[in-house]
């Protein structure tokens, strides 16, 4: 049986080309908000760091009804890291709109998130967005488009795929490109058209396969899917079970049941099939479980989750100034933490250590750890974390395999020399050059994911911040030997104290400064960055001598360059693997490993000998 009064789609798209966008307005034409309601942009992006960076982390589900017809609509990440939150949403989902951007053309992250809807043999349309740009170039565009779709091999009825136009930020879309369209009509009318209706068998035993998990402090966890058959109702007596855990057998009962209806979850009684519901009360709900009838317990096969690439080490702080800014800073607190983080993030893996105050942490990308760090960080919690280092395998023969990426950088000719040197000595192999429409060049390398680690603040100051570097997970290839990452060292402070500026102005000859005057610091920590390859204990706690003849007061002719404050990501990136990073709810510090400079040296010709 089919029901036709529903459709289940998911926006898919590369960062950055209007997905949020275009789901704002659809929710806005649809009549979901009042007439004189103030809306925030991008409504979807609930999360603070997703409104900051602009981009979407967490896939979020919303629903519309437009002529009688429900819509629910998935809008999903654009960045690889968070791939593996579009992969676990198609299950859900009969068909995908796949926004490309009318300038920039198809992109590395397009492609993936277009395989992935092809494999699962979803129907497809293609909206060309952002038309009312100067530069667009819409029909160059939808060749781009038809040859990706060739390229990955999509069957005739996928070929077929309607084009529709659009302007998002406009509120606009027409399925002819000189067309003057006033609104999303064109778009409504084509998901009805041609995203399928969801079919099943509503007389026989429930099945929802589990896609999503969110959690709320109050009702705990809340799971989010598809009612493939049969259907479900609140206090019915159901068997969880799960493909690839064939163990797996228990009963429970459903307490709430939920739909969604613009941004806000609705009781229901019952949903039948084609529904997307979240069902809370059950305790033991995880991504990929099936809640199926008690007399005919049938799993729902689940798309194996791509595995983490890259892994960091997150520790208990140690360092002088522990606990005094972070609320939650003992081992339990940061265990019971990331353990949480699992409750909802597919693609994150946690492991205990033989060390109590360390932990291993596994997840797709830098960007992907450093989103949970920053979480971490604004809920209060203090701890440390090491260099991002990849997970290396071994194939049959015992020869050493490590992550591969595909990166597409658009550059500026005068830079693209700069960024063959660069990713060459990172072990980056050139595997194509050609111009682009726009008079840039799109370089295309095969990396190891560690020769990317630490380079995007570089890449960004090598371009002057024009160039764009796209990356695509490519799989496991052979080990390509020893990276050096960084040719500069670092500026330790000697001592306990506060920074003062005479001190920081002698050392500013030496390099580049991370702190200003009046900063906490304590002896290992690093406050620079050395100009030269070797690190350097300095004394940033020192003051001026004074004598009868020379006053206080000639200090303030001493100028400082103002320090170079770094980010997150600038840390992550410049930290080594002898340092730290110091994560706390103010400050992000930088520091050794070891702080007793004479353990330090110690260590350091141990590891020379060796």
């Amino acid at each position: 049986m089919k029901r036709e009064d529903i459709r289940n789609v998911a926006i898919i798209a590369h960062v950055d080309h209007g997905k949020t966008t275009l789901v704002d307005e659809l929710l806005k034409q649809s009549g979901v908000f009042r007439e004189n309601q103030e809306v925030a942009e991008r409504v979807m992006d609930s999360g603070d760091i997703e409104r900051e960076r602009g981009i979407t982390i967490l896939s979020k589900n919303t629903a519309v009804t437009y002529k009688g017809t429900k819509i629910n609509i998935i809008d999903t990440p654009g960045h690889a890291d968070f791939g593996g939150e579009v992969e676990r949403v198609l299950k859900m989902v009969n068909g995908v709109i796949l926004v490309v951007d009318a300038f920039e053309g198809s992109m590395p992250q397009t492609k993936f998130v277009l395989k992935k809807a092809l494999e699962l043999d979803l129907h497809v349309i293609v909206c060309i967005n952002k038309i009312d740009r100067p530069e667009a170039r819409p029909e160059e565009v939808i060749d781009e488009v038809l040859e990706l779709l060739l390229e990955l091999d999509a069957s005739d009825e996928q070929l077929d795929c309607p084009f529709v136009f659009a302007s998002a930020k406009a509120g606009y879309a027409s399925k002819d490109l000189n067309e003057n369209a006033s609104d999303m009509t064109a778009l409504f009318d084509t998901i009805i058209d041609y995203i399928p209706a969801p079919e099943g068998d509503e007389n026989a035993g429930t099945q929802v396969l589990i896609s999503t998990i969110d959690y709320n402090e109050y009702v705990g966890r809340i799971g989010v899917g598809k009612v493939d058959n049969g259907t479900i109702s609140v206090n019915q007596e159901v068997v969880l079970v799960n493909h690839h855990e064939p163990d797996k057998f228990k009963k429970v009962k459903v307490s709430k049941l939920y739909e969604f209806d613009g941004l806000n979850k609705v009781d229901v009684r019952e949903a039948g099939i084609g529904s997307i519901v979240a069902i809370s009360g059950i305790a033991d709900l995880h991504i990929g479980d099936t809640l199926c009838a008690v007399d005919n317990p049938q799993p729902i096969p689940f798309q194996k989750i791509s595995e983490p690439t890259i892994a960091m080490q997150f520790l208990v702080n140690d360092s002088p100034l522990v606990g005094k800014e972070g609320k939650y800073i003992t081992s339990r607190h940061i265990r019971d933490r990331l353990f949480r983080e699992l409750n909802t993030d597919v693609s994150l893996r946690v492991e205990e250590t033989d060390d109590t105050d360390r932990f291993k942490v596994s997840g797709r990308g830098e960007l992907h750890l450093s989103v949970l760090i920053e979480n971490m960080r604004r809920e209060g919690y203090e701890f440390a974390v090491s260099k991002p280092e990849v997970l290396y395998r071994e194939d049959e023969k015992g020869h050493k395999l490590e992550p591969m990426e595909r990166v597409y950088v658009d550059v500026d000719d005068e830079f693209s020399g700069t960024v063959i040197q660069k990713l060459s000595e990172r072990k980056g192999e050139l595997q194509g050059m050609n111009a682009n429409a726009t008079g840039s060049t799109r370089l295309e390398f095969l990396i190891p994911s560690r020769g990317l680690i630490g380079y995007r603040g570089e890449f960004l100051t090598d371009t002057k911040g024009t160039g764009v570097m796209n990356t695509e997970y490519e799989g496991y290839g052979p080990y390509k030997g020893d990276i050096q990452y960084r040719k500069t060292g670092s500026l330790i402070a000697f001592e306990d104290g506060e920074s003062i500026t005479y001190g920081l102005f002698n050392a500013q000859e030496r390099g580049t400064l991370f702190i200003g005057p009046g900063e906490r610091v304590y002896s290992g920590m690093v406050f620079g960055q050395n100009a030269k390859a070797e690190d350097i204990e300095l004394n940033v706690c020192k003051t001026k001598k004074l004598t009868n003849t020379r006053s206080s007061s000639a200090d303030e002719a001493l100028r400082l360059t103002p320090p170079k404050i770094l980010s997150l990501e600038q840390a992550l990136e410049f930290i080594d693997t002898d340092e730290l990073l110091e994560i706390t709810p103010k400050n992000i510090r930088i520091r050794k490993k070891i702080l007793d400079p004479t353990l330090r040296k110690r260590a350091y010709f141990n590891s020379k000998q060796q």
